[in-house]
C-alpha cells in the first residue's frame, strides 16, 4: 500500500498523504494518573511537545517525572491532517512521534525536563533512534512560548558540549515553535502502563546534560 518510500527523507506537501478532516477519537483519561490528557488543563500549568525516537518510552520518561500533571502521545510536524499510526509509519506523513508533557512550574521546571529529555536518548542520530529508523523517530522539541525556545537552544548548547566531548557530533534535535498536535490512538496512550514487557528502544548516551543557571 505505501511502497517505495524513503523514509529517512521528508516528504513534501505534495507528496504526503492527504489525512482527513476530522480527529481520531481518543479516551481522555491518562491511564496512570487520571488527569485528563486533552485540554483544558489547569491554567497554572504549561506545555511543550518532545519527540525522542519510539513514544511508547518516550512518554514513561515524562509522566514518572514529578510535576508532571498529564502526557500523551501523538503525531506533529509533519504534513497530514489527523493522521493514523499506518500512515505516520509509511514516512508519507513527514510526522514525528512526538509526546505531549503538561507540567505544573510550580512543582518542577522546564530545565529539568530538558535534562529529562536529552539524556533519555542519542541527540545525534538523525532520522532514528537505534534500530528504529524513519523520519517519525527523529529528535525534535515543540515548544509553546519564546521563554521555552530560548531556553532549549541554550540547553542544546551547553549539551552539544558535553556531548563532543566525549566523541558525539553534532545534536540534530529540530527546536522551533510547537506545530498542530494530533493525537495518536488511544491503544498508543501510556501503553508501557498497559503493556509492561512492550517495546521500548530508548538509549541515552550516557552523558550527563548541565543544568541551565537561572
Amino acid at each position: 500500500m505505501f511502497s517505495g518510500q524513503d523514509k529517512s527523507k521528508m516528504p513534501t506537501e505534495e507528496q504526503a498523504l492527504p489525512g482527513r478532516p476530522e480527529p481520531l477519537q481518543v479516551e481522555n483519561t491518562h491511564w496512570v494518573s487520571g488527569e485528563v490528557i486533552k485540554p483544558p488543563f489547569p491554567e497554572h500549568t504549561e506545555w511543550f511537545l518532545a519527540g525522542l525516537g519510539c513514544f511508547w518510552g518516550a512518554e514513561r520518561c515524562f509522566w514518572q517525572e514529578p510535576g508532571v500533571f498529564t502526557t500523551a502521545v501523538g503525531y506533529a510536524a509533519g504534513h497530514t491532517p489527523n493522521p493514523t499510526y499506518e500512515e505516520v509509519c509509511s514516512g508519507l506523513t513527514g510526522h514525528n512521534e512526538v509526546v505531549l508533557v503538561v507540567y505544573n512550574p510550580a512543582d518542577t521546571s522546564f530545565d529539568r525536563l530538558l535534562q529529562v529529555f536529552w539524556q533519555a536518548h542519542d541527540p545525534t542520530q538523525g532520522m532514528r533512534q537505534g534500530n528504529d529508523r524513519g523520519t517519525q523517530y527523529r529528535s525534535g522539541l515543540y515548544l509553546s512560548s519564546e521563554a521555552q525556545l530560548s531556553r532549549a537552544q541554550a540547553s542544546r548548547d551547553l549539551y552539544q558540549a558535553e556531548l563532543r566531548a566525549r566523541g558525539y557530533g553534532d545534536i540534530t534535535t529540530e527546536i522551533q515553535p510547537a506545530p498542530a498536535f494530533y493525537y495518536a490512538e488511544t491503544y498508543h496512550q501510556q501503553y508501557l502502563a498497559k503493556n509492561p514487557g512492550g517495546y521500548c528502544g530508548l538509549g541515552g548516551t550516557g552523558v550527563t546534560c548541565p543544568g541551565l543557571s537561572l
